[in-house]
């Protein structure tokens, strides 16, 4: 353990025990792909959890005024018992271990999806994205950009030629103009199964910290084209015309069924390519190998919105060259970190 390490420790240690709470009960809750970490501890008899933050990382003002908007709309976020924003340290509500990862199967998935879509449904209706960040061309540029430096080069050693570029170049080109020319409003940005959690009787929601004014479609691609867990074409195509259909009548857009769905698959297509190259970073960079398990669905995804879509043959074929018999689960033993 590092000096910092210590440091960190210690004053996780110290805030839980200034709020009351043993800190001998403190025992890991979860990670996820950012600087933060979470530990479960008890608290006068009841479980609660103890955000760690490092405020020159990860502050978590953004986290306490987002979740603040998003729990008077009415929405399920967790309560927050105490908190030292200096240190980057928050006790808030436990909402138990029951993400909707595990629980979604053929019989669940409609009453789930059904719960998750009118918490979006609030999310892009009754708040005003405008307070927030837009989520303009030069973030979704940044984050296409991660696919060249991290996937191509990085994970599958593929260094693209000047032809390869202008490929890469046209295909995001396409992809900015149709994510940009939707509607903007309120997007959570990490909106599917790993940050939805069982906690009746609404879901609750959690890292929602990177919310953003984006586009309209982007948390229902999120959802419905989840990286960890995949639903069958027609089911998916039924859920994203009954939502498209909720917000025509909502006023929320005039979109046709057509258009809305272009939004949807080339939104989504912005999403996954980000994730591969993200996926990639997390293990080269930030020393977390087990994202590249979910490599390959995301790029089923990628691929399979390109087929549908002449303008972004190339694209597919490049990438078809590029991951040509790879086992996008394997780290590149060769790689520099």
């Amino acid at each position: 353990m590092t000096s910092s390490d210590s440091q960190r420790s210690a004053a996780l240690h110290a805030f839980v025990a200034a709020c009351g709470a043993d800190p001998s009960t403190l025992a890991p809750a979860s990670a996820d792909a950012s600087f933060r970490s979470y530990w479960r501890v008890q608290q006068h008899g009841r479980s609660a959890v103890v955000m760690d933050s490092p405020p020159d990382k990860e502050p978590v003002e953004p986290w306490l005024a987002i979740g603040a908007q998003l729990a008077a709309a009415g929405l399920h976020v967790p309560s927050v018992y105490a908190a030292n924003v200096a240190q980057g340290l928050l006790l808030i509500e436990d909402f138990g271990t029951r993400t909707y990862l595990p629980e979604l199967d053929e019989r669940s998935a409609d009453a789930l999806y059904t719960a998750a879509f009118d918490a979006l449904f609030v999310l892009q209706t009754r708040l005003d994205g405008r307070v927030l960040e837009r989520y303009d061309e030069a973030r979704l540029q940044m984050e296409l950009d991660y696919l060249p430096e991290w996937l191509l080069q990085r994970h599958l050693d593929y260094t693209p030629d000047c032809g390869d570029w202008d490929v890469i170049e046209l295909a995001f080109r396409q992809i900015l103009s149709i994510v940009q020319a939707q509607p903007y409003c309120f997007v959570h940005r990490d909106f599917h199964s790993r940050n939805l959690m069982i906690a009746p009787p609404l879901p609750g929601i959690i890292d929602f910290q990177g919310a953003l004014h984006g586009p309209l479609t982007y948390d229902l691609a999120s959802l419905l084209r989840d990286c960890y867990i995949r639903w069958p074409a027609a089911r998916v195509d039924a859920w994203v015309e009954a939502y498209r259909q909720r917000l025509v009548a909502a006023g929320r857009t005039a979109a046709s069924a057509e258009q809305f769905r272009r939004w949807f698959d080339f939104t989504g297509l912005q999403r996954h390519i980000k994730v591969l190259g993200l996926f990639c970073r997390l293990c080269y960079r930030d020393g977390k190998p087990h994202y590249l398990a979910d490599l390959p669905l995301v790029l089923d995804y990628v691929r399979e919105v390109c087929a549908k879509y002449p303008e972004l043959a190339g694209f597919d074929a490049l990438l078809a060259r590029a991951t040509a018999g790879v086992d996008l689960r394997r780290r590149r033993a060769d790689a520099a970190a």
